[in-house]
């Protein structure tokens, strides 16, 4: 209608809009978490390493890795290295190690432990904890070792845990210490010592839920 002032054609046009999308959106990917970090926790593992800088531990000269006759073939080693974490459920390092030295003295291989009447090793081992019942699981295990892998220990954390007296703890640690493999995580540490990870970097309070919240 002539009069009337009409919009000028310049704002008729449409406005293009450019929009950015981040890396992750709208394709398909979920958004990405913030990173949760533990407090102080890079300070706190500098104490930890500073404290543990001497070795001086009785795990460094009396753990289950120095119990074993280095000298033995590959064979007789890694079932040393399996006898030794069996021996050293719920026993103090020094225990342990005297056990095995004791053990050793008698030539410790497969057969001669499937030889050895239970007396007889039941008084070698004592007093590691539970000594009677590890020495129904030593006989169990080593008959099975005998039988199904030729007098060797399993090769994978799935064969092992299926052996008598043996747990994923001690499966992850002959893993690494006998066949040299990192198959999982296998800490070597007393009950009580669960109470400081939920305190430093952890909401876990026990070893096996640690293990799994990773």
């Amino acid at each position: 209608i002539q009069g009337t002032p009409g919009i000028p054609r310049r704002s008729r046009r449409r406005k293009s809009l450019s929009i950015a999308y981040e890396a992750g959106q709208d394709d398909g990917a979920e958004p990405r978490r913030a990173r949760w970090e533990p407090r102080d926790w890079q300070e706190q593992l500098e104490r930890i390493r500073e404290m543990r800088r001497s070795r001086d531990a009785p795990v460094d000269e009396m753990g289950v890795h120095k119990c074993y006759d280095s000298n033995a073939p590959p064979q007789v080693m890694r079932y040393q290295v399996l006898l030794a974490l069996m021996l050293s459920s719920q026993t103090k390092d020094q225990v342990t190690s005297a056990a095995m030295l004791r053990l050793r003295r008698h030539g410790l291989t497969v057969d001669s432990v499937l030889q050895m009447d239970d007396d007889t090793l039941g008084q070698i081992i004592y007093p590691v904890g539970f000594w009677r019942n590890k020495v129904k699981y030593i006989k169990q295990t080593t008959a099975i070792l005998k039988q199904k892998y030729g007098g060797d220990i399993p090769s994978t954390v799935e064969e092992l845990v299926q052996l008598p007296g043996v747990g994923p703890k001690m499966a992850h640690l002959a893993m690494h210490i006998a066949w040299d493999s990192v198959a999982g995580i296998g800490v070597p540490a007393p009950p009580k010592l669960w109470a400081l990870p939920p305190q430093l970097w952890t909401p876990t309070c026990t070893g096996s839920q640690t293990g799994s919240s990773g």
